[in-house]
């Protein structure tokens, strides 16, 4: 298991940015399932939207990412490099994600060549799919 101090230490992301808050599966290069949980004090609540607050679909992308960054950059040989967003596919929204929820982040890496690659990831609350995507990534 990771935690946010441990997870300091793979990827370049703090506050208010940092949106893993734990890894509890690594297959470093291959698989990793973590968790965000989404505390009414987010600093995104107050616009997104003050009468309703909702977790932007881009940032739970973005938690997804940084998942996907943990599973790569905990592999030895690519430890202090950067992982970069190269693209998205396929991405779909199933469900709100609200203050009190906490989503299960998987991502899994399908193919990696020596600097790009192809994951497909998915987010969860309970058992019930709130977002999924295909993302191809770049190293530096």
């Amino acid at each position: 298991m990771l935690n946010s101090n441990d997870i300091q230490k793979i990827i370049p992301h703090r506050y208010p940015f940092l949106l893993v808050d734990r890894i509890y599966e690594l297959e470093p290069g291959k698989r990793a399932v973590g968790e965000k949980v989404v505390s009414a004090n987010e600093f995104f609540f107050p616009g997104h939207f003050p009468h309703e607050h909702i977790m932007p679909g881009v940032l739970i992308i973005e938690a997804l990412a940084q998942t996907g960054a943990i599973t790569l950059l905990s592999m030895p040989e690519r430890q202090g490099q950067n992982v970069y967003f190269a693209g998205i596919r396929h991405a779909k929204f199933r469900r709100k994600v609200i203050p009190g929820d906490t989503l299960r982040l998987e991502v899994e890496v399908t193919k990696m060549k020596s600097h790009f690659g192809i994951g497909k990831s998915r987010a969860y609350v309970g058992d019930e799919l709130a977002c999924e995507a295909e993302f191809s990534f770049t190293f530096s």
